[in-house]
């Protein structure tokens, strides 16, 4: 028997095989509480613009970043891991593209933004599938040193963008009505959407996660399957970082401050179980949509940003008595 076939045969049996969609309502409460939140402020909000093209095309635009983060934590907390670094790794990313752009152009900012995320994807996963210490711990502490690395090169203050291209394809640019990060999230999606769900790649993923030891029985470097998952978050966190660069026309160390915990909020609401073993991309696609209507409505009735973070807490805690329940 083959590897892949070995894999196939480890991989957990779908939750909720054989029961109706209503036996098993936690698989779509990503769905249910987007239509019903968006009814209701629809409803509120209805004098406000909450429906409006401009406000409608703002909650997506909004949303794509903390979405491209969401697709690459769908691995990770899928193989059992956790990623905490990667709302600063966006920011260093931010500001160390931002000045190789200033100083050395275009194909500089670029490259030397997705090397950043790369390498410290690579410490991630290394530290924690190599030397065994836990991805909670270690990306806490990563956390820290991208966000003190960030204030560090840029001295606290933010580094202007001034190069046209940059900004259109990283954040600001329309093709047609469409906004380019929307076009960023369907392109990403997809692509994550296929590895996680139809390729060899996936499938060690969710039997990593679900049973590392009968994972290792059949075959599955598992070690390998977590660095690889880590190395995808720190990549994700880094075209976010550029995302937010273009978009605001300016890296700072700030941009992405708090993300992580949206990113797990949305991936764990889509339903991916933060226990490892479960995953799927267009559920966390759809948790980044949902709290990114949440925060635009809570601004656009009034309250304060102290009372957003009361809100964005709550959810998570929701979202994690939902995730032990699949």
């Amino acid at each position: 028997m083959s590897n892949d076939a070995k894999v196939l045969k480890a991989e957990p049996a779908s939750h909720g095989a054989g029961r109706p969609w209503y036996g098993n309502w936690r698989d779509y409460v990503v769905y249910i509480g987007f239509v019903a939140i968006f009814i209701v402020f629809a409803v509120l909000l209805q004098d406000r613009g909450f429906l409006s093209a401009n406000n409608l095309l703002n909650i997506l635009r909004q949303t794509a970043i903390v979405a491209i983060m969401a697709m690459a934590m769908s691995f990770v907390l899928s193989a059992g891991e956790i990623d905490l670094s990667v709302g600063a790794i966006a920011g260093l990313t931010s500001v160390v593209a931002g000045m190789m752009l200033m100083q050395y152009g275009l194909f500089a900012g670029v490259v030397s933004g997705l090397a950043l995320g790369l390498l410290v994807g690579a410490v991630n996963g290394g530290l924690t599938a190599y030397l065994n210490i836990p991805s909670f711990l270690v990306t806490l502490g990563m956390m820290g040193i991208a966000r003190g690395v960030g204030m560090w090169v840029s001295g606290t203050s933010p580094v202007p963008i001034i190069d046209d291209t940059f900004i259109f394809a990283f954040g600001s640019g329309n093709v047609g009505p469409v906004p380019v990060l929307v076009i960023w999230v369907a392109a990403l999606g997809t692509l994550a959407h296929l590895a996680l769900r139809k390729t060899p790649f996936g499938r060690k993923v969710m039997s990593a996660g679900g049973n590392a030891v009968a994972a290792r029985y059949s075959g599955v470097n598992v070690k390998k399957i977590k660095f690889q998952v880590l190395l995808l978050t720190g990549m994700a966190a880094a075209i976010a970082g550029m995302l937010y660069a273009g978009r605001l026309q300016s890296g700072r160390f700030q941009l992405g401050e708090g993300d992580e915990l949206s990113v797990i909020a949305a991936v764990v609401l889509g339903g991916t179980s933060l226990f490892g073993g479960r995953g799927t991309v267009i559920g966390s696609i759809m948790g980044a949509l949902l709290i990114g209507v949440i925060n635009n409505g809570l601004i656009l009735a009034g309250l304060e940003y102290s009372q957003q973070l009361i809100a964005r807490g709550a959810l998570i805690i929701l979202a994690v008595a939902i995730g032990r329940g699949r």
